[in-house]
């Protein structure tokens, strides 16, 4: 039988929840469809066989994923430079870009190029979450691009990922591995 002791006692707690819930900062938007899916990435079609060349270096061999850099300097994407790009096979085809970049305003540049190549996110008031970092996503048919930026660091990534290969990509990480 409730009292209305612990009928007050069920409505705080209740009360606080509820307000926990809705300052916890999530930071994670919803997955935007995406315009102009590029089946891969700087005219590289996904599933491409890929190696060393005069372009590409490999920096990273774990058996399956092999993970490659571009020789050149500086690294750009779009409008803006980067601080790195690495290119990832899996079984040797094309499947994901890693870029990693530093800043605001490479953040705004990167993120504006963005939505002009592959659509608009949706900035609605109740889409899009507050929080110290923040996520834009885009879903194509063919192709995900991810990026995550903190506004604290002001560190950044983006993955251009391949659909087909980002299961294979992921098998055996851990979810923190992003």
């Amino acid at each position: 039988m409730r009292t209305p002791r612990t009928s007050l006692r069920l409505c705080c707690l209740l009360t606080i929840l509820a307000v926990a819930v809705l300052l916890i900062p999530t930071g994670l938007a919803l997955a935007v469809p995406m315009q102009n899916d590029p089946n891969g990435f700087d005219g590289i079609p996904w599933g491409a066989a890929f190696t060393e060349s005069d372009r590409f270096v490999k920096v990273e061999d774990a058996g399956r994923v092999q993970t490659f850099e571009l020789n050149t300097t500086p690294r750009t994407l779009g409008p803006a430079a980067v601080d790195s790009m690495k290119f990832s096979t899996i079984d040797g085809k094309f499947a994901r870009v890693m870029v990693r970049y530093t800043g605001k305003d490479t953040h705004d540049r990167l993120l504006t190029f963005l939505q002009q190549q592959f659509g608009p996110i949706d900035q609605t008031p109740g889409q899009m979450a507050g929080g110290a970092v923040k996520f834009f996503n885009w879903q194509g048919p063919d192709s995900a691009i991810i990026l995550r930026y903190d506004l604290r660091t002001g560190l950044g990534v983006i993955f251009f990922e391949s659909e087909a290969f980002r299961v294979k990509l992921n098998e055996g990480n851990s979810p923190s591995t992003f």
